[in-house]
């Protein structure tokens, strides 16, 4: 497994060293790339890892990093928070990104 470090740590390795260089923002029923105004929604992206980060000692800091491709080759992360802090989404948007799904938890 590879060491991430911290959050800020993540997503630069994975913007710099793996081409992940979009920035997805979470809805209910998809993601989106502000920056080229373009929205994905289930069907249209994968999620290739998935990253957890505890705060030490503030709740507050927990997160999840996602690292995502969608089917038109776009590479992009996904910053959320988990337990009481994640937002609100659809169940078919909490099922593909569930942790437990068949895929690494780095």
């Amino acid at each position: 497994m590879k060491d991430y470090g911290t959050l800020s740590q993540a997503i630069n390795k994975l913007k710099l060293e793996e081409g992940y260089e979009y920035d997805f923002n979470l809805l209910d029923e998809y993601i989106e790339i502000k920056a080229v105004n373009e929205t994905y929604h289930i069907n249209d992206f994968n999620v290739d890892k998935v990253l957890r980060f505890e705060g030490m000692s503030n709740p507050d800091d927990n997160a999840i990093l996602y690292a995502i491709t969608t089917e038109n080759g776009k590479k992009g992360v996904l910053v959320d928070g988990y337990g009481i802090s994640s937002g609100q989404v659809s169940k078919p948007m909490l099922d593909k990104l569930n942790l437990k799904a068949k895929r690494p938890i780095d």
